[in-house]
């Protein structure tokens, strides 16, 4: 019996890390694209370092990517800059995996 809860208790503890890291890769990610976004519409620096954090906030009010998709992507629709829909997806998995290498990395 001590076999099966030791081996319960490995496997909640495995699920445990992988939430926390899929959390810190999706707040990572949403900082990149923050960032991304932010060059995009020529924000100062001071500017990007808000921008960043509101585009990490943004994540938190729906399950999913589709609340960080239309913040940015109307963000940069009112700064006038030429990124549809498909361009902020595409820039939003390119930061996904940029975000994993830099944890992986302990960046």
């Amino acid at each position: 019996m001590t076999d099966f809860k030791d081996r319960e208790r490995g496997e909640e503890a495995k699920f445990a890390m992988d939430e926390q890291t899929a959390f810190r890769v999706a707040a990572r990610r949403n900082r990149l694209l923050g960032e991304w976004a932010a060059d995009l519409m020529g924000l100062t620096p001071e500017e990007t370092e808000a921008y960043k954090k509101a585009v990490v906030q943004a994540d938190f009010e729906e399950a999913g990517d589709e609340d960080v998709v239309r913040k940015v992507l109307g963000d940069l629709t009112q700064a006038g800059c030429e990124v549809d829909e498909a361009g902020v997806r595409a820039a939003l998995e390119e930061k996904s995996v940029e975000a994993r290498r830099q944890l992986m990395a302990g960046e």
